[in-house]
């Protein structure tokens, strides 16, 4: 069994992984202030980095397939760190937008590959336990970035923000690389002609499947729940009667913060209660944060955001648990690919979509659609999940 050096280089990789995916949220109103731009524009920066992440995620996964797990991740947290790094050298919002994507083009070579690499190195009974620490670190890494990069940019200018996250990552780089051991476990390829091998069958076959498609549409909606929120809540804070700065703005992922306890916790309740279950009350917490942000009371609001944030990465992990169950074993690096595509075309949509929403009514508006967004999420989950009852609990516990 590996040791808890690896659990913590595990954990390292969704810090280093989400450490810049959304740190530009924080700063949105910042943003379209110093480049003259619309919402919608500066939105493009955080759907640049997650549609990245989207189109390269099948790609990556099919190539990685039977390539060394430890060097294909280490590899990506270096292709991260280096357009961060790039990125504090923009000289418009054109060229924002493009480091950010290709910040999001390697994420998937550490997301994709790390989730099968769990699954592969650890006991089927501990899966689920230690998913819930890497999703941890990917709300640990969420956090900092965002907070670190809206107070550094408050404090001295947008450009420090990149350089730190850039420097933050690279260090993750090596500690990953140090700590994280070589996979022992993984299974011999095959090639029989039964399994369809070739990328375009494995794909063909992976669609075929009604728990995998159901496990798709939720990643989809889970995403664009969070995304959503956090990207267009900005607008609505920043403005009367709250009028937070950029620093408060970037104190509000602080409720990250009770993500990182509760969802270790939830990750070994979802081992005693099932799949479906875990989902489908991690999905109504989140609906009832959406909610809340309603409120003309900031607390309210902040209550909210907690909720939210806690039921979408408890989402998280009972999808990526139920995504291992679902998926053929000759093919699960494919089916992450695939996962998350799906999972960052929903945060994709998010950054831009709402703004539909918000020029017809603003946040109320946002948050109805949102809400409309979970509720099919929530359905989906609990009928596409579904599974014979005589292997529903053993599918539950192999997670």
């Amino acid at each position: 069994m590996p040791s808890r050096l690896a659990v913590i280089a595990v954990t390292l990789c969704g810090v280093c992984a989400f450490l810049e995916l959304y740190c530009t949220q924080p700063m949105l109103p910042m943003l379209a202030h110093l480049f003259h731009a619309t919402k919608t524009g500066v939105g493009m920066t955080v759907s640049a980095a997650t549609l990245g992440v989207a189109l390269s995620a099948p790609v990556f996964g099919a190539l990685t397939e039977r390539l060394p797990r430890k060097r294909v991740i280490v590899a990506s947290l270096i292709g991260i760190s280096v357009p961060t790094l790039l990125a504090a050298t923009s000289t418009s919002l054109a060229q924002l937008v493009f480091w950010r994507f290709l910040q999001g083009i390697s994420i998937p070579g550490v997301i994709a590959v790390v989730v099968t690499y769990i699954g592969e190195e650890w006991p089927p009974e501990q899966v689920a336990l230690i998913m819930s620490f890497y999703v941890s670190g990917t709300a640990l890494g969420g956090f900092i970035g965002r907070v670190s990069a809206g107070m550094l940019a408050d404090w001295f200018n947008w450009r420090v923000s990149f350089l730190v996250i850039g420097t933050l990552a690279v260090a993750g780089a090596a500690a990953v690389a140090a700590w994280l051991p070589h996979g022992r476990r993984r299974p011999a390829p095959q090639h029989r002609t039964d399994e369809l091998p070739a990328f375009p069958y494995q794909m063909q076959a992976l669609l075929r499947s009604r728990r995998l498609i159901a496990t798709f549409a939720v990643g989809f909606n889970v995403l664009f729940s969070l995304v959503g929120v956090f990207t267009w809540i900005t607008f609505h804070l920043s403005a009367a009667p709250f009028n937070l700065s950029t620093t408060a703005l970037s104190s509000l992922f602080f409720v990250y913060l009770i993500g990182l306890v509760v969802t270790p916790a939830a990750g070994y309740l979802i081992t005693r209660v099932g799949l479906r279950a875990g989902i489908g009350g991690a999905i109504a917490c989140s609906i009832t944060g959406v909610l809340l942000t309603l409120a003309p009371s900031l607390p309210v609001v902040i209550l909210g955001l907690t909720m939210l944030s806690s039921g979408v990465f408890i989402s998280q992990t009972a999808s990526q648990s139920h995504l291992r169950v679902a998926a053929p074993a000759g093919a699960r690096v494919t089916a992450a690919g695939l996962y998350l595509t799906c999972y960052y075309l929903g945060g994709t949509a998010a950054g831009v979509v709402p703004g539909a929403f918000w020029a017809l009514g603003k946040w109320p508006a946002c948050v109805g659609f949102i809400v409309a967004m979970q509720l099919v999420a929530l359905t989906i989950a609990l009928v596409g999940w579904r599974t014979p009852k005589v292997s529903e609990s053993a599918h539950a516990s192999a997670a």
